[in-house]
């Protein structure tokens, strides 16, 4: 299924993430998996398995997210939510 979701925060965040067409990560939501990531790492999530992660993401060919990495948008998301956490 295509994601439909408004990622306008998120679209500008992922935009300059590296192209990602291999593996399970082809043509996923990279915004979807930076919002995951980054909840992830507002919890200090520690048992995360990243390929149900990724298989469970909506596709998306959309603007800027089109063809990024999913697996560096959500890396970069559970870094900012960790760093976040601090923050509160």
């Amino acid at each position: 299924m295509a994601c439909n979701k408004i990622h306008d925060n998120t679209d500008i965040i992922v935009k300059d993430l590296p192209i990602g067409q291999e593996g399970i990560g082809r043509h996923k939501c990279a915004s979807c998996a930076y919002e995951i990531g980054y909840q992830h790492g507002l919890q200090k999530a520690e048992n995360i398995n990243l390929a149900n992660v990724l298989d469970e993401l909506e596709e998306s060919q959309k603007g800027d997210r089109r063809h990024r990495s999913p697996h560096a948008a959500y890396s970069l998301g559970y870094f900012n939510g960790v760093v976040d956490s601090y923050k509160c």
